[in-house]
């Protein structure tokens, strides 16, 4: 480590570790019912469990000892209710470590950094830059798009909470700490009912109203002061997309009243926002020729927020038009006093408009196949044989589409609504603008029909083709996708019709890759390099055509969904990948950890924005990988994807993540509105959901999805002589690299000792030693290539946080796998015992605490 990094370690272990452990100490003074006991049992049960699992004991026998050594407890209800209090104590310390740490945010991060905008503007200024970067600048953006996929735990009471906590802790106020942490006591956790889509668009709302406002307009603002010339009113340097209500893709409950309701709670939010900030102007602003203005646009945003039944009548221009005549005479007239507040004003006005966030709409591909058959038996808009046409006839069909096709006489609601939400957009894009509501999201693309099934229902449902203002968004998620998106786009590119629509938007073509199914369908290498592989291609064949393609990653969170420390992974682009802009989802605890608190926001912000901008002016073509480079990954991914195949075709694969896990508990953990597979009927890998799917191997600690294969893909090459080809990659390709520092994070999380019990059981032993196996021979090679005796040895910070983390969470997941134990003995056996939906409970509610300690994994 460097000085800087020990700094950082040495403020780390001040203002995370040591108050942990000081704030921690005042739980065990709570006004609550036995919270003192279970305070000082749980740090004996840690202690315990760790002794445990060095001893090689099983989740049951370090319970069942730890009763009879600690405890006068004999019943299970006895036994249970101190299980349960330990899990509730557990959760609210993982509570007060995420607020710590949120707190110390900007100490424990170098704001000023590599990868800020301050090392921009130093990189810039150094090397004379500053045309090339307002060439840059004139239509590059950063667009984090929230989703409601439910990798986070926490309510939105509890959200809060940790909020005003990290405020107190920040400002050192004992008195403030203690009455939230007795307010934690008091706050439930868990929820009894499911939220719905509407619901979980207002929890992220929350974060858009107190988080990114802030964050996003000072980002624009600093920029703006740094290069006054390169950053124009028309910079769209960040953008914010949303998907809770547009997102219908196996929601059975996103419903077309949902889409506008939420358009319109959007829209409410940001002229909150500004209303708000207008109000703080009027404070100030108290001077002849500019108090009236502002007394006007405050009243005219009230008028618009407040009053019922009050027609809406203000517009983006005109709020831009009144801040610029205020500019205007503070300058002139007063000397330009307070004039940066009303221009960092303007910028979050320039930057959010009339809608805060873009509201995407994505269903899957097969819905629309069904609809558009449905239509085709309905009436005459579509050939009553349509069904039964050939591909190009059908793609000729549609693309002739001239009528509008009423959507009150389809019978089905799913084909009615998906109608409707198309002619919903046109409607959201009159009151919060175009871009409030203008992607169209198609999941499982296959094919150029799977798109122009998409822009013949937009016809249908009213739009029309010289005003269609919906950029058609194909996702390719599973290897097979992914080889052919090439094909399907050149059928696109080739095809009249379609170019047409694509110039009217501007020539551009959003394309989105990889977002849920594609480490579960080829795991962690093939999935990685296969959107690699894509990128490069489609970048190639849209020049070829003169398109100018966008990427739209589905990153998610966890580093086996494809996340990690995302900046690296975007400053790994070769030259020959399309660099246009940085588009990624983000979710769960990556929302609240990533960008949870203002700091947080800022630092990752500047991070992407940093790497998109640097890797276009300062990233030589070196960085490309060379054929044989490329020949080598490939070779690679082909043998991990290889071995990864070989266990996920294993007949009793799902059946042990079913068995080992609480796969089948996420469905009743109300945590989101989404069911956790998309069809009804048997559980089946390719419709399982990958949040689910990639949770269950989080929960068990072996994170299969993070780095199955790697390991035997490199002992074939060493085997083969090849391994010096493997470590000049790692230390020359920041592509490979950031794989592998990723795939690292995820072993960093694993803990085989806590289900090392399996080893022999007779149906999945065998399954449990080959990811065992697995993991070891990749740990092996990654530590070889980093050159570190452990993992995260050279990542101090992330090293100690995940360290910490995982003593909060080793009691959850102990008292978790006893109850999973337990609920297997009685299934196994066939009794009834009243016990069951206790321990089943307890499985449910140790998954909260486990997930919500894991948020750092991105």
């Amino acid at each position: 480590m460097d000085n800087v990094d020990d700094n950082i370690l040495e403020v780390y272990r001040k203002e995370v570790g040591l108050k942990f452990q000081l704030y921690n100490s005042l739980f065990t003074s709570l006004p609550f019912h036995r919270v003192e006991k279970t305070g000082v049992l749980l740090s004996i049960f840690l202690q315990h469990c760790e002794e445990g699992y060095d001893k090689k004991q099983s989740p049951s026998e370090i319970i069942r000892s730890f009763m009879q050594q600690y405890t006068s407890y004999q019943t299970d209800r006895e036994q249970l209710d101190l299980l349960f209090r330990f899990v509730q104590y557990a959760e609210r310390q993982v509570v007060l470590f995420d607020a710590l740490e949120d707190a110390a945010y900007a100490d424990t991060h170098d704001m000023n950094g590599i990868g800020t905008l301050k090392h921009l503007q130093s990189q810039i200024l150094h090397t004379g830059m500053e045309p090339q970067l307002a060439e840059k600048l004139k239509d590059f953006s950063v667009r984090l798009v929230l989703t409601a996929h439910p990798t986070q735990f926490y309510p939105s009471e509890v959200l809060g909470i940790i909020n005003d906590l990290s405020k107190a802790l920040t400002s050192d106020n004992t008195a403030e700490v203690n009455s939230y942490l007795q307010q934690l006591g008091k706050t439930p956790f868990f929820k009894k009912q499911k939220p719905t889509p509407y619901d979980e668009a207002v929890s992220l709302i929350w974060f858009l109203e107190n988080v990114f406002y802030q964050s996003a307009g000072h980002i624009l603002s600093r920029l703006k002061n740094q290069f006054p010339e390169q950053v124009t009113a028309q910079t769209p340097l960040i953008r914010l997309g949303f998907w809770p209500g547009g997102d219908r893709d196996g929601n059975p409950f996103v419903l077309v009243d949902t889409t506008r309701k939420v358009a319109g709670a959007l829209r409410a939010a940001i002229i909150r926002s500004y209303y708000t900030d207008v109000r703080d102007l009027k404070r100030r602003l108290t001077f002849r020729g500019v108090e009236d203005l502002v007394a006007a646009l405050e009243k005219k945003l009230y008028n618009n927020l407040y009053v019922p039944d009050y027609k809406a009548d203000i517009t983006k221009a005109d709020i831009i038009q009144t801040l610029e005549q205020i500019r205007t005479t503070l300058v002139e007239q007063h000397n330009g006093l307070f004039r940066s507040m009303v221009e960092n004003l303007l910028r979050k006005v320039e930057l959010f408009g009339l809608y805060f966030a873009s509201l995407d709409i994505r269903q899957d591909s097969s819905v629309h196949t069904e609809v558009l058959e449905a239509i085709a038996a309905t009436a005459s808009v579509l050939p009553e044989n349509y069904q039964a046409l050939p591909d190009t006839e059908k793609i000729r069909v549609l693309l002739q589409t001239e009528h509008p096709f009423d959507a009150s006489l389809l019978v089905n609601e799913l084909h009615r609504d998906t109608l409707e939400s198309m002619a919903a957009i046109r409607s959201i894009q009159q009151h919060n603008g175009e871009e409030g509501c203008h992607r169209y999201i198609i999941s499982h693309s296959t094919s150029a029909l799977d798109v122009i099934a998409v822009y013949g229902l937009l016809l249908l449902s009213g739009w029309k083709r010289d005003a269609l203002s919906v950029d058609i968004v194909p996702l390719f998620e599973t290897i097979a996708d992914l080889e052919q998106a090439g094909q399907v786009m050149q059928a696109l590119y080739e095809n009249e019709t379609y170019r047409q629509h694509l110039q009217i938007r501007n020539n551009t073509q959003t394309i989105m890759l990889g977002f849920s199914d594609g480490t579960k369908d080829g795991g962690y290498l093939m999935a990685n390099w296969s959107i690699y592989k894509a990128k490069e291609e489609l970048s190639a064949l849209s020049k070829q055509y003169g398109v100018q393609v966008v990427f739209f990653d589905g990153r998610g969170g966890p580093t086996a969904r494809g996340g990690g420390k995302t900046h690296q992974f975007y400053a790994s682009m070769g030259s020959n990948i399309s660099n246009k802009e940085i588009q990624l989802t983000i979710q769960g605890q990556t929302i609240s950890s990533n960008f949870g608190t203002p700091a947080a926001a800022q630092y990752n912000m500047e991070q992407l924005i940093h790497a998109g901008i640097s890797n276009a002016l300062f990233t030589a073509r070196e960085s490309t990988l060379t054929k044989q480079e490329e020949a080598l990954l490939q070779g690679m991914a082909d043998a991990s994807y290889q071995a990864y195949s070989d266990l996920k075709n294993h007949p009793d694969f799902l059946e042990y993540l079913t068995y080992a896990s609480p796969l089948r508990y996420y469905a009743e953990a109300n945590i989101g509105s989404r069911p956790a597979k998309r069809k009804p009927g048997k559980l089946n890998l390719n419709d399982l959901r990958a949040v689910p799917y990639v949770g269950s191997w989080s929960q068990l600690k072996q994170n299969l999805p993070g780095y199955y294969g790697v390991g035997t893909a490199f002992e074939q090459y060493e085997k083969a002589g090849r391994w010096s080809e493997i470590e000049e990659l790692y230390h020359h390709s920041m592509f490979f690299k950031t794989l592998l520092d990723n795939c690292e994070m995820a072993m960093s999380k694993c803990f085989f000792p806590l289900t090392a019990f399996l080893a022999d059981h007779p149906t999945y032993g065998h399954l449990w030693r080959m990811i065992y196996e697995e993991f070891n021979r990749t740990k092996r090679y990654v530590l070889r290539l980093a050159n570190v005796a452990e993992l995260l040895d050279d990542k101090s910070v992330n090293q100690l946080s995940i360290q910490m983390r995982q003593r909060i969470e080793l009691p959850l997941l102990t008292v978790q796998q006893f109850a999973l134990t337990r609920i297997r003995e009685m299934e196994e056996q066939d009794t009834a015992d009243t016990n069951k939906p206790l321990y089943e409970k307890l499985v449910m509610r140790c998954s909260f605490g486990i997930i919500n300690a894991e948020r750092n994994s991105a």
